[in-house]
This record gives structure tokens, sequence and C-alpha cells, in this order.
């Protein structure tokens, strides 16, 4: 998923958008999952270099990536779509002034309780031994770039940094997760549950762990059948309920949560024993996967009316 936070942040990917061709190409990668250069501009009869321009514009803004494939025939460029969705905010300058934003490292977790398989690696190497979770108590565990376990959960606290007598509005949490198999299966469905301040606010299906493509940013040292990249996740809590990639989870509100300028406020997420598919959970920050990113949230506040007196 692509999240465009202002109008401003997507204007590069509006005018990408704007061209029936590179909607065509769009369509036909994710249809085909993919495809090399040759391929692609055979498939919509335009010339290659017509479609060199074209994916240019795309890759630039981040709608396609191109990679080099070796084949008995020398060196081809394919190109792939990996995004799902795009979600577009429509926020005034206004909107945007009380915002406190952070972003939490894959390894800054306060408390866990995992199983096998296993582990942890930071963007030069694995953090102990795989498939033992005591190292996930390890020093070392706060350089995590990556994190895999196949059942339990890891929680994080999110610093409440609220000025005085104001009131959380909205809670967003971005993070690129995906499914933990043995080694990697792109069919491997995982019910990843969320929580904040123990409070399930909702649950997503992860489709897989994904390991047939290289992820676009993971080192080149990491095992080439271990998991490469996951799906970029919105979770979003307002006064209307929970939401994720902009779908209503549940009704679980700011209202049902409690929460004040002073409240702490932790996340947490999980693969219970109890789910319908306990397929793991892998989440990916930076130097791993599609996008380059840790833990993101963004907390919007108001101040807090007080009545007249």
């Amino acid at each position: 998923m692509l999240h465009i936070k202002t109008l401003d942040e997507g204007l590069e990917i509006f005018k990408a958008l704007g061209s029936d061709v590179r909607i065509q190409i769009i369509k036909t990668l994710l249809n085909n999952n993919g495809m090399n250069m040759n391929e692609l501009a055979a498939a919509l009869n335009i010339s290659n270099s017509a479609l060199t321009s074209h994916i240019k514009k795309l890759e630039e803004c981040g709608l396609v990536t191109v990679t080099n494939e070796s084949s008995g025939h020398g060196n081809h460029k394919k190109c792939t779509c990996h995004l799902d969705k795009i979600l577009i905010e429509m926020n005034t300058q206004e909107d945007l002034k009380n915002i406190f934003e952070i972003d939490i490292k894959v390894g800054h977790y306060s408390d866990y309780d995992v199983y096998p398989t296993c582990g942890l690696a930071s963007a030069e190497a694995l953090i102990g031994e795989v498939d033992d979770p005591r190292y996930f108590a390890h020093p070392d565990r706060y350089k995590s770039d990556i994190l895999w376990f196949t059942k339990g959960y890891v929680e994080y606290i999110i610093p409440n940094l609220l000025p005085p007598k104001h009131k959380i509005d909205q809670i967003t949490i971005s993070a690129e997760l995906g499914s933990e198999a043995p080694g990697s299966n792109d069919v491997w469905p995982s019910d990843i549950y969320f929580y904040i301040n123990n409070k399930c606010i909702g649950y997503w299906t992860s489709p897989g762990d994904f390991g047939s493509v290289k992820g676009i940013f993971t080192p080149k040292w990491w095992y080439p059948n271990w998991n490469q990249f996951g799906i970029l996740k919105l979770i979003m809590v307002n006064n209307n309920g929970t939401f994720i990639d902009g779908l209503k989870v549940s009704d679980i509100s700011l209202k049902d949560l409690n929460l004040d300028y002073r409240s702490p406020i932790r996340f947490k997420l999980a693969v219970p024993d109890n789910a319908k598919h306990v397929g793991g959970l892998t989440i990916y920050g930076k130097n791993f996967g599609n996008y380059n990113q840790d833990i993101k949230v963004r907390i919007n506040y108001s101040p807090i009316n007080e009545p007249e007196k």
C-alpha cells in the first residue's frame, strides 16, 4: 500500500496515473505478476523506447520497480508492481498543525513472548541464533531491522508527548508486515491481531510470507529462500472506530481506549494460539522489504474545549 498524506505529496503520482498507457502498464504487470521489458512492450503493442519512458516515470513515483534478471539469453529488466492499494488523505494545512509523529525501530519492543520459528537481524547480520527466543532479550536486539516469529507477540511503547490540556483525535500506525513460514511461502495466511493497551482493536489476515522476489531494500547477504518483503499496512483509530487501509474493521474507538495526554500507549502485534490462521508474523523495518521504513506513528490532537465559567 502507498500512503499519501497530502495532495501536494501525491502530485507526481497523480501525474503518472494521468496516462491511459501507464494505467494499462500497471494493470498488465498486476495480472502477470511482473514481466520483462520485451514481453511488456509486445503485450501493449508499443515500442521499447516508448515503454522505457513510461516505466521511468512509474519507477520514479514508486509505483513500479525494475530489477535485472539473468537468463540463458543474457540480462533482462523485469518490471513489477507490488502495490495493492493507494490511500490518499485529504488534509488541509490546518489539519496538519497539531500532529505528533515518531518512528519506532523494529527492535525497540518493550515486551515479547515468541515461539519458533523466530529470529532477529540488523542490516549487517543475524542477531544471535535463529529459532531461539532467548535472543529476543539480547541487548543487540535494539539494532534489529527485521524480526519474525510463528506465534506470540511483541509490544511497543508509543511515546505520548501531547501538550497538556489536549486530546487525541486519531492514532495512525503504519508498518510493513507479512506472515512467517519456514523459509518462505507466498501462500501462507496468518491472522495478525492489533492491540492498544491490551484492548484488541482488530486484525488483518496476511496472505503469505513473500520470498519469490527479492525485497527492494533487503540486504544482499540475506538468504534468498527467506522472507523478502511484506505489505504496508495502515492502522487508524479515531472516534468512528478502527480502520485498516481505510476499511473499518471494528467499532473500537478512541472513547473505548480512554486515552488522554498523560496516558501510556502500548501497541501490540500478536498471532494468538486461537487464531484461525496461525501463520506467524514478520515485521520489516528500515533496510529490509519494499518500503525502507520503521514502524511509523502519527497522533492527531487538538485542544480540550473547557466549558466557560
